[in-house]
């Protein structure tokens, strides 16, 4: 990473598919921060495969005075890495803030980023916490912790109010969360495009994969909690198909994205799975029934994902 200086660049990079309320949002949240006169920010907009209105808007976005200064960019081949790594790619010598199309971010984001940018100025990546933007529409279970239910249906990254060195082992933070100075990606690559979401489907783990990878190879993950955003609450996500689905398509993402970890028939699966479908099957308890069939769809999705990699291995 490059020297500080005393002037700081920062990209706000967002891609985006056919989300143009929920980005129109998000750019409304840049535009109301706070940052310091010595950091000069632009946005940089990654329509990928968009075919609604997204364009007329940025497009009248950009012809309105007094605002952050914006570039769209079109990549039109469908996929988040394939996004991702477009913008990327278009970057040199700035602080790049990842910020997905359905966030926003808090009031003081710019000013925190810039501190702790300072502060920690020999970290290439830092990451902040990312915080359901409540509305109090959602059901009341979302909001036990008896049975919490993992993956949560809406993104969060929390590790308190401490900051800390993320480590391999530990939570990873979502790639819509991270500050990342551009000369890194030259030196661990960019995001692996065989992995993470094409259109609004569940797969992911381009993110975890890319983190693993600075971490295993000597780079260090700076955890700074007053870097805020807030996630945008989607009432369908708490739907028992869509938590089913998102557990199935992200455990078999994210085994896809470890194959050092599965370098035999992963048979001792078959045990848990049956573990947690028995425990589904004869609760009277709906919140115990929910938590299992997710652990059942989570483990399916695991099983999938390491028979991928060992039948693979085996050709």
């Amino acid at each position: 990473m490059s020297a500080i200086s005393k002037n700081i660049n920062i990209v706000a990079l967002i891609c985006t598919h056919n989300r143009s309320s929920l980005l129109m949002q998000a750019i409304d949240s840049i535009n109301k921060a706070i940052y310091p006169k010595n950091c000069r920010i632009e946005i940089i907009i990654i329509v990928n495969a968009c075919n609604d209105n997204t364009l007329e808007l940025l497009d009248n976005y950009k012809n309105t005075d007094s605002l952050i200064p914006l570039t769209y960019i079109i990549e039109p081949r469908p996929g988040k890495s394939l996004a991702l790594n477009c913008g990327i790619n278009s970057i040199s010598d700035a602080f790049i803030c990842f910020i997905d199309d359905d966030q926003k971010v808090n009031e003081l984001y710019f000013n925190e980023c810039v501190n702790a940018i300072n502060k920690f100025n020999n970290i290439p990546i830092l990451c902040g916490r990312l915080l359901p933007d409540w509305t109090g529409d959602e059901p009341d279970w979302i909001h036990n912790n008896e049975y919490k239910i993992y993956p949560f249906p809406i993104p969060v990254f929390d590790l308190g109010e401490n900051p800390k060195k993320i480590k391999l082992g530990m939570e990873l933070p979502p790639g819509g969360q991270v500050i990342i100075h551009s000369s890194i990606f030259e030196k661990f690559g960019n995001f692996s495009e065989s992995l993470g979401p094409t259109g609004h489907n569940l797969m992911g783990s381009e993110d975890t994969d890319f983190f693993e990878r600075v971490l295993r190879n000597g780079g260090t993950i700076q955890y700074v909690p007053e870097i805020i955003q807030y996630h945008f609450v989607d009432n369908d996500r708490f739907r028992l198909l869509y938590l089913l689905k998102k557990c199935f398509q992200r455990n078999r993402s994210i085994t896809i994205s470890r194959p050092h970890l599965y370098s035999t028939a992963p048979f001792y699966l078959a045990t848990i799975l049956a573990r947690n479908m028995f425990r589904a099957t004869f609760s009277t308890n709906s919140l115990k029934t929910r938590f299992y069939l997710m652990r059942s769809c989570s483990t399916l999705g695991e099983i999938s994902g390491a028979f991928y990699l060992y039948l693979k291995s085996k050709k």
